[in-house]
């Protein structure tokens, strides 16, 4: 008896089915970050304990946050990411657009032991890092506290670098100006508080010095371009284990999360999982500030660090007292609207 084509039809598909999910299940795990230092800080804290801890291999990829890349996988169905690295904007919009899978983390971690703003619908916080007021000691005699300092051109005469844009500028305007910290995104959601942000930029204008890159601000302060600058606490402090004498002021820092994703239909989610919940426990995340000045998203590591390590760490107790935390819902909102008065601004 010959066999009906519906069953023929099923018999052949079976082997073919099970042959694509076993050659969906044999591609290694590959997680992306954004590499350099924190690559490097990933690998000894994260990758390598769970590629012992899990039994299975872990390929390790360094990128530029090309979102556009994610997205042509995911349209493509050819997803060979599986956990990704982002910045807070990048997030907002891949989850909103589907780019990302939609993750309840809060049922997967101790959400009592995650710092609050670390959690989000489809991502989870790797780190804290920061923007901060940095400074060369050698080139100033008296120390600054804070962006008021940053504006006194007559305490502190000299140039000062920024990052060319409205985000962060506007919040150190505010703060510069008096405003405190907590308060800071309810003065810049109203008109005159956009108005009073670039006032205040404009008493500083003729000293700013414009950067772009987060190696700028090292090279202009090591330099005596500047004799301070806005900068990412993570590049001071790479700066500072090669010797030069950069400090930090981390009052009114502005501090923000780099988040883990996983791209929608990636066929390593479960091991994709597996392994942020790996990178998310405090066992992991002391380790990695241990080896770069980025904050733990665990509130159990935080407790596990030395003094020294603390010290370094833009959510360490003492340098959390004082900072703002950067409003993702806000600059959605008005981003867009503020970068071309910005540019507008700038240009004049």
């Amino acid at each position: 008896m010959k066999p009906r084509p519906l069953l023929l039809a099923l018999a052949l598909s079976v082997p073919f089915a099970m042959l694509g999910q076993t050659s969906a299940q044999a591609r290694d795990l590959t997680v992306v970050n954004f590499g350099g230092a924190n690559g490097d800080a990933q690998t000894a804290a994260f990758i390598k304990p769970f590629e012992k801890e899990s039994g299975k291999p872990v390929i390790s990829v360094a990128y530029n946050g090309e979102q556009a890349k994610v997205k042509a996988m995911v349209q493509s169905h050819d997803v060979v990411w599986d956990a990704v690295e982002v910045e807070t904007g990048d997030l907002g919009r891949g989850c909103e657009e589907g780019t990302y899978e939609n993750i309840d983390w809060s049922k997967i971690l101790d959400k009592s032991d995650i710092v609050q703003g670390a959690l989000k619908y489809c991502g989870v916080g790797t780190f804290v890092w920061s923007t901060v007021l940095a400074y060369n000691a050698d080139a100033l005699k008296t120390a600054p506290t804070g962006w008021a300092d940053f504006w006194n051109v007559k305490k502190f005469p000299g140039k000062r670098g920024l990052r060319k844009g409205a985000h962060y500028n506007l919040e150190f305007a505010l703060m510069a100006d008096g405003v405190a910290p907590s308060d800071v995104y309810k003065v810049l959601a109203t008109p005159e508080g956009v108005d009073r942000a670039f006032k205040k930029l404009d008493e500083l204008k003729p000293y700013i010095q414009w950067w772009e890159a987060g190696a700028q601000p090292v090279q202009m302060l090591s330099a005596g371009d500047v004799v301070m600058s806005a900068a990412y606490n993570g590049r001071i402090d790479a700066a500072q284990r090669e010797g030069r004498n950069l400090k930090v002021v981390w009052n009114g820092g502005v501090y923000d999360f780099d988040y883990w994703v996983i791209p929608t239909g990636s066929t390593n989610k479960d091991q994709a999982i597996a392994f942020v919940k790996y990178a998310s426990s405090p066992k992991a995340q002391a380790a990695y500030s241990q080896h770069i000045a980025y904050g733990p998203i665990s509130k159990k590591a935080i407790g596990m660090l030395s003094p020294d390590v603390l010290a370094k760490l833009p959510n360490s107790p003492a340098n959390a007292r004082n900072a703002l935390f950067n409003d993702l819902d806000f600059w959605t909102d008005h981003g867009e609207e503020l970068e071309q008065r910005f540019a507008a601004w700038a240009a004049r």
